[in-house]
């Protein structure tokens, strides 16, 4: 027992000890919001919706949809879809138009090819990507369903009007 004490521990009772529980209970997980994961062996095929975020790890072909939802492909998810989603995180493979009211993010390593209709992008060095980028406030992004005039490829026709050479203007 030490002779000095500090004040408030002068009038203080001393405290005893608890004893430790032998068995640990079983904590509860900290909810999370609901997340669904298509595996790296799983083949999907046709209209995709949820109302849920969804990461994709596997393969995809057709439409995908998740308004109010953020979609994640994987380093190993290969997608094949038009996606309508509220955030979109591009780490595998997309051949496909994003349609996005907010954030879409291509990481290095993903492979993109198609059109991008979104609110903000942000594109990672080592990040492959082919098509246009059309940035939209975030009311007329959820409400572009058709690819707009303007990101058609350009016609050979007018690809061949284009001078090869720049004119001399002297």
């Amino acid at each position: 027992m030490p002779i000095f004490k500090k004040p408030d521990e002068l009038d203080a009772p001393a405290a005893t000890p608890t004893p430790e529980p032998t068995v640990a209970a079983p904590q509860q997980p900290a909810r999370q919001k609901s997340v669904s994961v298509i595996g790296p062996t799983m083949e999907f095929k046709g209209e995709l919706s949820a109302d849920e975020d969804l990461i994709i790890e596997g393969l995809v072909h057709g439409t995908i949809t998740h308004h109010k939802k953020h979609l994640t492909v994987g380093k190993k998810g290969r997608v094949k879809a038009d996606i309508h989603a509220n955030s979109v995180i591009v780490l595998g493979q997309l051949v496909g138009d994003i349609h996005s009211e907010g954030m879409v993010t291509l990481s290095k390593g993903s492979d993109v090819v198609g059109n991008i209709v979104c609110g903000r992008i942000t594109m990672e060095e080592g990040a492959r990507f082919k098509g246009n980028i059309d940035m939209e406030d975030s009311h007329r992004a959820s409400t572009v369903l058709e690819k707009p005039e303007q990101s058609k490829p350009a016609s050979n026709e007018k690809l061949r009007s284009v001078p090869s050479k720049p004119r001399n203007t002297s």
